[in-house]
């Protein structure tokens, strides 16, 4: 038996309340089994100063998600080459998991930068992309790719560096992020 699996890359600096939205939503609108959480060590196209170290980011994703069967969580970038290529670490898990059908889980504005991933063309030959809304997107010309399937989510306007800003400010994360991930922040007292 095959297991649809969607892949959501992130850096979670930190996970929140937004990430597991679009990870249940994605589950349940695109008949997905699983959810893999792949936390990135390192994203080519963004800038690694404020980044916790990865270690920290992994743990809080297995906080958020561990009392949800469906969503697993994955350091594989942090055991590749940096910065992490999304073909490489899909290229891995593919002969890893023979008995999965892989998915990129994406937000609209990725798919306007798609074109600057690593072998981009490769990744939308052999893998389908779930793309859920983000606001003040651009329509993109890849969206009429037969690989590339919008699916209705809410558009969460929560974002890492809020909560961040938030931590340092000595203001209240509270609903932002799980519950679980809230006492790692302030127990650790990370990014302040």
């Amino acid at each position: 038996m095959t297991i649809k699996t969607g892949i959501f890359f992130g850096s979670f600096n930190p996970i929140h309340i937004g990430h597991l939205i679009i990870a249940n939503t994605m589950l349940e609108r695109a008949a997905l089994d699983k959810i893999m959480f792949v936390v990135s060590p390192q994203n080519p196209l963004k800038e690694k100063s404020n980044l916790l170290p990865e270690y920290d980011r992994l743990e809080m994703v297995r906080r958020a998600v561990y009392e949800n069967y469906d969503f697993e969580v994955s350091d594989i970038e942090f055991h590749m080459p940096r910065p992490s290529y999304t073909i490489d670490t899909l290229t891995y898990l593919f002969d890893k998991y023979p008995k999965r059908e892989f998915s990129v889980i994406i937000g609209q504005d990725n798919l306007e930068q798609l074109p600057k991933w690593k072998n981009f063309e490769k990744i939308l030959d052999y893998y389908p992309l779930l793309v859920y809304p983000r606001a003040n997107s651009k329509k993109s010309d890849l969206e009429t790719n037969p690989k590339i399937q919008l699916i209705e989510a809410p558009i969460i306007e929560i974002s890492a560096s809020f909560i961040r800003e938030n931590v340092r400010k000595g203001l209240s994360i509270k609903y932002l992020v799980p519950q679980e991930v809230e006492e790692y922040i302030l127990q650790k007292k990370i990014f302040l």
